[in-house]
């Protein structure tokens, strides 16, 4: 990830030094609404020397696209707070949380004027945990979920509907891994990193 991370920072910087002339000049944006499922592995690491897992959430979910060049944009994707349950073997769910994923992403559109165009992408995540709270064993415990920044990819395809409307099918992989602290004591590393499967509908303008 330390690799990584100047990578996307670098791309994403000479994306936007790049001068105007390479855009388009129509139609450069794109908005999207849509749906996201959040499906964490399901090996998420040992809290407390115990085996844990991460149940998944769909939210409803938006991003807004920037076309820097037909194939080349920079997107943010922002959702309505997904929540998960940790979960111990043999203890069953010891906290609840909730979390925001904002992501920014350059993707490479590979046919952008064809019907169907796939398209990649990476970038970075920044996922916010709050209102952690303990359930079950941990009942009434201080339980906390320290905040994430990692690397995601991305994969898809925008299907024209006509001049101004797309349908997009995509899935990302988002690096999340954050301590788990009981009442200030850590107890383990939640291994998350998701695989987020979305549908949405596009506009662009």
């Amino acid at each position: 990830m330390k690799v990584l991370l100047p990578l996307v920072i670098a791309a994403a910087l000479g994306t936007v030094a790049a001068p105007a002339t390479h855009a388009d000049t129509n139609d450069n944006w794109v908005v999207r609404f849509g749906v996201h499922d959040v499906v964490p592995q399901n090996n998420t690491g040992k809290l407390a020397g115990v085996q844990s897992s991460t149940s998944s959430s769909a939210r409803p979910t938006g991003s807004i696209e920037y076309m820097f060049t037909p194939n080349l944009g920079v997107d943010l994707l922002v959702a309505w707070p997904f929540k998960h349950d940790v979960k111990l073997d043999g203890v069953g769910t010891v906290a609840r949380t909730m979390e925001l994923p904002p992501t920014l992403g350059l993707n490479y559109h590979f046919m952008p004027n064809s019907d169907w165009s796939p398209f990649v992408g990476i970038g970075l995540n920044y996922t916010n945990f709050y209102n952690t709270k303990g359930a079950g064993a941990l009942y009434g415990s201080n339980v906390s979920i320290a905040n994430s920044f990692g690397v995601a990819a991305r994969a898809g395809f925008d299907m024209k509907i006509n001049e101004k409307w797309l349908a997009t099918a995509d899935v990302r992989w988002v690096n999340i891994e954050s301590d788990v602290k009981v009442d200030g004591t850590k107890i383990g590393t939640a291994k998350i990193n998701p695989i987020v499967f979305g549908v949405s509908l596009g506009y662009r303008f």
